[in-house]
């Protein structure tokens, strides 16, 4: 883990010195230096006291730099499709997956289908028919609905204009195109 350069790094981004740090948590310079070095590693309560000086909560500081938080631009998106569904992809991380479906009038992802995980809809715009089993409903713009996504599932727009479904899938293999 690499704790003392980041530790470092968000000293100097807020424009504190050693010696300020020194001052307000009473570790010593020497101490301080060796930390930001990664020559020594604090305990979990001498790291408290260090993230509470600096602002920030203590797992931040204990994230490798892979965990830390990802940001996708609208410009940086991946489209794929399937059937007549196209699908923006928006964000993933750790096995969640959030996507866009727009279903044109009439259009379906298929197949009743299953796989691993869990997923959760919101529909942004128009009319679909949700089918999971013996369930089967009717959901509008605004209406959201979820299943364990390892019973087949069906997803089909029933209304005259295209259909906007955002979508959060979670498995834990990641890897399967969820709705």
């Amino acid at each position: 883990m690499d704790i003392g350069s980041k530790i470092r790094a968000i000293r100097n981004r807020k424009k504190i010195t050693i010696a300020e740090m020194c001052e307000a948590t009473g570790l010593s310079k020497g101490f301080i230096s060796n930390v930001e070095n990664n020559n020594t590693s604090p305990s979990i309560s001498t790291l408290e006291t260090i993230a509470e000086f600096l602002g920030v909560p203590l797992p931040y500081l204990l994230l490798k730099k892979e965990q830390h938080m990802r940001v996708v631009r609208k410009d940086e998106r991946t489209y794929s499709t399937h059937n007549q569904l196209k699908i923006e992809h928006i964000a993933s991380k750790d096995g969640l997956r959030l996507m866009i479906a727009e279903l044109p009038p009439g259009a379906s992802i298929g197949e009743p289908n299953a796989h691993e995980g869990i997923e959760c809809h919101l529909v942004l715009e128009g009319r679909v028919l949700a089918e999971q089993g013996e369930d089967s409903y009717i959901v509008e713009e605004g209406d959201s609905f979820s299943w364990n996504a390892c019973v087949p599932h069906f997803v089909k727009n029933i209304g005259e204009e295209k259909a906007v479904v955002l979508i959060a899938v979670y498995s834990e293999q990641g890897e399967n195109s969820g709705m």
